[in-house]
This record gives C-alpha cells, sequence and structure tokens, in this order.
C-alpha cells in the first residue's frame, strides 16, 4: 500500500463517523414494510434511528411497525404520522424534517438495504464536499439477481458519464444526503401536487442549482422490488415519462439526461416476461423423489 494511501486511511479512521437516519415514507405498505424493517435493524453499524412515516394508510402498516418496536425495543424504530397531505412528497419532507442524524437516508417502504448499508453512507460521506449520495440497487423478485446488480451499477455510470458528470441523480430507493443539504433545499424542492414528477430526480436537480456535490457509491447497495413491472405499457410509460416533466420544470434541456427513458423504455417488455417466468417457477412446489 502507498504511503499517501495510507495516510488517507488513517485520517479516514480519525474522522467521526457521521450518525445516519432512515427515513421510510410509508403508504399501504403492510406486504412489505416488516421486511424493511428487519434489514435495516440488522446492520453491521446501526442506525441512529429508523424513522418510518406513515401517511393515512387504510391497512396494517402502523400496527406491523408497532409489533416491530416491541420486538425489537434496542433498536431505534420511531413511528410518525403524516396526515396532513396524501402524497410521497409531504411525507418525505415530514421524515427528513424530523430526522436528526448528520447524513439522512431515504428508502422506500419495499427497500431491503444491504447488512452493511449504514456503514458504507458513513464512508461516503468522510470527504467533507459530499453533500449527497446514492448507490445501485438489486431488484431481490428478479431472477440473475447478482448479474442485474452490475447491470444496474454499470448502467448509473454510464448515465453519470452521459451527463458529463454535470449532473449526478439520486435514486430515491437508496439514497443519503447531509441534513444541512437538506436544510438547504428543502424550502425549494417542488411540492408536485399533480403528481408528474420524479421527487428523487427534482432533489438532485435542487442540489446540483447549489452547486452541492452528489456522489456515486457502488458499495451503497439496497435491494428493492419490481413492482413497477406490473403496471401495464400505459402506466409504465407514464412513470418513464416523469423524467421529462421533471426537466422541464427545471427548464433543462441536456440531450443525454434522456438516457434514462430511454433504457427504462428498452427493458421493459423483457425484464416483464423474465419476472413472470421467476414468479411462475417460485410458485411451484418443489419435487421430490425424482418426479
Amino acid at each position: 500500500m502507498s504511503p499517501d494511501r495510507s495516510a488517507e486511511d488513517a485520517s479516514h479512521d480519525a474522522a467521526p463517523m457521521p450518525a445516519v437516519s432512515i427515513v421510510i415514507p410509508a403508504y399501504n405498505e403492510e406486504s412489505v414494510i416488516r421486511q424493511c424493517l428487519i434489514a435495516a435493524v440488522y446492520q453491521s453499524v446501526p442506525a441512529a434511528e429508523i424513522i418510518v412515516v406513515d401517511n393515512m394508510s387504510k391497512d396494517r402498516t402502523a400496527k406491523i411497525v408497532r409489533q416491530m418496536q416491541q420486538e425489537y425495543p434496542e433498536s431505534p424504530i420511531i413511528l410518525l404520522s403524516q396526515d396532513k397531505d396524501q402524497g410521497l412528497i409531504p411525507t418525505r419532507n415530514f421524515g427528513l424534517n424530523h430526522a436528526t442524524g448528520d447524513v439522512l437516508g431515504r428508502i422506500d417502504a419495499d427497500s431491503v438495504v444491504e447488512p452493511d448499508w449504514v456503514e458504507q453512507v458513513q464512508k461516503a460521506f468522510l470527504d467533507p464536499s459530499v453533500q449527497a449520495a446514492t448507490g445501485p440497487v438489486v431488484y431481490y423478485d428478479m431472477p440473475m439477481r447478482r448479474f442485474g446488480l452490475k447491470a444496474d451499477d454499470k448502467m448509473r455510470q454510464l448515465m453519470l458519464k452521459l451527463a458529463k458528470h454535470q449532473y449526478h441523480f439520486l435514486f430515491g430507493s437508496n439514497m443519503a444526503l447531509r441534513r444541512s443539504a437538506w436544510e438547504t433545499i428543502r424550502d425549494e424542492t417542488c411540492r408536485d401536487e399533480k403528481d408528474e414528477m420524479h421527487e428523487d430526480i427534482d432533489l438532485s436537480l435542487h442540489l446540483a442549482e447549489h452547486d452541492l456535490r452528489v456522489q456515486y457509491w457502488p458499495q451503497m447497495v439496497s435491494g428493492m422490488s419490481a413492482r413497477r413491472l406490473e403496471d401495464s405499457p400505459r402506466d409504465y410509460r407514464y412513470y418513464v415519462t416523469r423524467f421529462d416533466r421533471t426537466y422541464k420544470a427545471h427548464n433543462v434541456k441536456k440531450m443525454a439526461l434522456k438516457a434514462p427513458m430511454v433504457v427504462f423504455f428498452s427493458v421493459y417488455f423483457p425484464a416483464k416476461l423474465l419476472r413472470a417466468i421467476h414468479t411462475v417457477n417460485s410458485a411451484q412446489p418443489a419435487r421430490r423423489g425424482g418426479q
């Protein structure tokens, strides 16, 4: 190991590790919230707090979170209720505003973070110039998961190159930002009452407007569901074209930023078929005795 590298490692070891909050907006997520919380609890480095923000769920989401609080009393699981406005953005904002960590992680209710997620978030923010970070995802309900993770990682690095490193987009299922960065942009973020935009891309563009650096950290891995593929072609198209509407709201016209739309459109039908085959195979009982 080079002397310079040793010095860098020593400085990182000496630097205090930032406290990491995890914020999870939730609306009618009874089928996935438990696995999300279990992954958030079993971390190599514990989160300072794990905040679930329930947005007027009609199902058992809040009840399951309260059960988890009883089952894991030593874990900092916090249940908040956002019952003023229906929607992801006000629920996300409510959670980020109430989080107390130095770094605010944000995942979805169907996210299943890797066991070293908090540790990797801390490492990503040891560089004081980093104001936000994001990483790749692995689709846990798709076949060839590790291959999919590598493909996702390559796609995100390609998007960064196409944008000539001017923009780096956060991914809402796997992101974190400094509390100070959030406090800088929180009053500017778009409310998107018509629900037409990508809220994570909006966050990224507001950070870029303040020259707040977003870091891509490949080791910061989260699992997520590919349930978006269950959408009809029409609904999926509307989801993908949210990119365009978000860019227009910020008057961003770089053609290179169309790349994610092209990728998402191109993978829809092949990925939908793969998921259908995987679902059928998973549902079939295991054969015994060579039958």
